[in-house]
């Protein structure tokens, strides 16, 4: 990697405000660097989770613990006015509840204490086109599910090397293959369930096919019960969250744990740590500028998405030093430019 032009790139993604671009940056520099070399960096090759860990390796020796935890999620961003690619496509967003067209990445943030550094990515492709049968359109689908993704980043993780105990994930990923998958790599995991999800709550249920779902179970919040999951053989608990919604209706939350040595109030904090990786989203969104390159070719914009990973991982170790949140870091940033902004005015005026 060409370390000046990461450092340049990065550091141009976290002080811009506006639109990232080649010229903008070229501009910014004062035509140090034009802005046809920005798009080579950009072009040369495609950087992957191996260079990601690479970067944050450091760090994460320093940090790391046997009690971390790795979070699994993905999001969408929306690119509706970009050119329908393999990488930018349809996908469904479930935070929407419809199919956006834009880039599906997938996470792995690994957290503890009040640190969460990002340790692998995978960018979601779908190559392979089809014609709906049904509306006679043209449709395309990935190689590899998100599952299948999944998986192949805890293998990496492991194999790094990483020190951690639990795997986090939501209900889109709670699926048994992915159970079985961190079980036997001696890990536990912590998921949130559907509420049609089936459990018997006794090993005699379980073996003459008596389950009910998880959402009939009468627990109040943080209670926990053993049981076991439909189709699952190994025994897990199952707890219960219930909160407050935003326009004052009561919310609950299923939840499972692989952990049997865990209660009702461990699990709950285990998962609440997961919105650390909402937030690692909305920093990539609004603090490293995600959706903000008109990069063309499915390199650089892949590319992109990697350089922004990256300055969110910069704007997490600037977190530790100086004790401020990603937006209050950026907002100092925007301060200072304002003045800059206002003095420059003021000078022009008075010429």
């Amino acid at each position: 990697m060409k370390t000046h032009e990461f450092d340049l790139y990065t550091d141009y993604l976290i002080s811009q405000f506006g639109a990232t671009t080649a010229t903008g940056l070229s501009a910014l520099l004062d035509g140090e660097i034009s802005h046809d070399k920005v798009t080579r960096f950009l072009s040369e090759r495609r950087y992957t989770g191996k260079d990601l860990w690479l970067r944050v390796k450091p760090v994460i020796r320093q940090i790391e613990n046997e009690a971390g935890c790795l979070i699994i999620d993905d999001t969408i961003q929306e690119k509706a006015w970009t050119d329908e690619s393999d990488l930018i496509c349809w996908h469904f967003d479930h935070c929407h509840g419809r199919t956006v067209k834009g880039i599906n990445l997938l996470n792995a943030l690994y957290h503890w204490g009040d640190i969460s550094i990002p340790v692998d990515f995978r960018l979601v492709q779908k190559p392979c086109q089809f014609s709906d049968i049904k509306t006679r359109r043209i449709k395309r689908a990935s190689e590899v599910t998100r599952n299948e993704l999944m998986r192949e980043m805890v293998a990496t993780c492991i194999a790094n090397r990483l020190k951690f105990k639990y795997v986090l994930m939501d209900s889109w990923f709670a699926a048994k293959e992915n159970f079985e998958d961190i079980l036997q790599k001696q890990k536990h995991f912590v998921a949130a369930l559907k509420d049609n999800r089936l459990v018997a709550l006794s090993a005699a249920d379980q073996k003459q096919g008596r389950f009910v779902r998880v959402d009939s179970l009468e627990l109040s919040d943080k209670q926990s019960v053993r049981g076991w999951l439909k189709g699952f053989e190994h025994e897990v608990l199952l707890v219960r969250r219930v909160f407050t919604n935003k326009d004052g209706g009561t919310g609950k939350l299923n939840l499972v744990c692989s952990d049997l040595t865990c209660d009702g109030e461990q699990v709950a904090t285990l998962y609440q740590k997961r919105w650390k990786v909402e937030e690692f989203h909305k920093s990539l969104k609004s603090n490293a500028g995600l959706a903000k390159s008109p990069t063309r070719t499915v390199m650089t914009q892949s590319n992109h998405v990697f350089m922004t990973i990256c300055a969110v991982f910069k704007l997490e170790c600037l977190k530790i030093k100086h004790k401020l949140n990603h937006f209050a870091l950026r907002m100092k940033l925007l301060i200072k430019a304002s003045q800059q902004a206002y003095q420059q005015l003021q000078i022009l005026q008075a010429a």
